[in-house]
């Protein structure tokens, strides 16, 4: 599920007009130096709800390098989730405990090791500023068993407590080598040539690197030996077990 549709539409306004064919911005003090890029203009940027046409003040002035900024923002809009699913974005590690080998029956705790990450890049001309936040995760445990998506990401428990059940962990039935893979979701914001942050509509999957973990079944035997008084009993150090 993304974040909700952004319920504005903007508009840009020149910090100081120089040229009466621009728009009906009035000077207000000098023009903020906008050296970035060709045709660079200082902006004020004014919202209104999509349903109605009153803007008001929003943030500003930040700097536009197009001869149409809006035309420009409107194309970065409808070009955002793309981009952002093409990023870069780290969907973190997991971590187990016990690892790299737990106990067929057991819990094993696994929980995400996820982070907020920022990203910049250029579209259409314009400095974008991306943010992209962890909302939800998805467990494939290996063994036929999904859990999620789901916000939890987990977290450690202290070794005495090793074998708890938690909302990430998993009890394998079977014996084995398993691939576990963690897939987070990220939810967006960005910003364009340092302007307001804009909700990203959608969320962008990423998958972490399979981790494997060994599962293997405890055997529990009862030996009447002393070790103490005969060193080569069953159950004693350097003893091989009877099968």
């Amino acid at each position: 599920m993304g974040l909700p549709k952004d319920p504005f539409k903007y508009r840009s306004k020149h910090v100081c007009r120089t040229d009466p064919v621009l728009d009906g911005s009035n000077c207000s003090g000098p023009d903020v130096e906008c050296t970035a890029g060709e045709n660079g203009r200082a902006v004020n940027w004014y919202r209104s709800l999509k349903a109605l046409d009153a803007y008001s003040f929003f943030a500003g002035p930040t700097c536009i390098y197009d001869e149409k900024p809006v035309d420009v923002l409107e194309q970065i809009a409808a070009d955002i989730q793309r981009q952002f699913e093409s990023l870069p974005v780290n969907a973190g590690s997991v971590v187990a405990q016990p690892s790299p080998h737990t106990l067929r029956g057991a819990e094993t705790n696994f929980y995400a090791d996820a982070a907020e990450q920022q990203f910049d890049v250029t579209m259409f001309g314009q400095k974008v500023h991306v943010v992209a936040t962890p909302a939800q995760y998805t467990w494939t445990y290996g063994d036929g068993t999904v859990l999620g998506p789901q916000p939890s990401m987990g977290g450690p428990l202290p070794q005495e407590r090793w074998g708890e059940k938690t909302r990430t962990s998993h009890a394998y039935a079977t014996t084995g080598d398993f691939q576990i893979v963690l897939t987070t979701s990220f939810q967006g914001t960005y910003s364009v040539n340092s302007g307001p942050p804009l909700p990203i509509p959608g969320q962008g999957q990423f998958s972490a690197p399979p981790q494997t973990i060994s599962v293997w079944r405890s055997i529990t035997r009862n030996y009447a030996d002393d070790c103490n008084q005969n060193p080569q009993g069953q159950g004693c150090p350097g003893v091989p077990s009877v099968p």
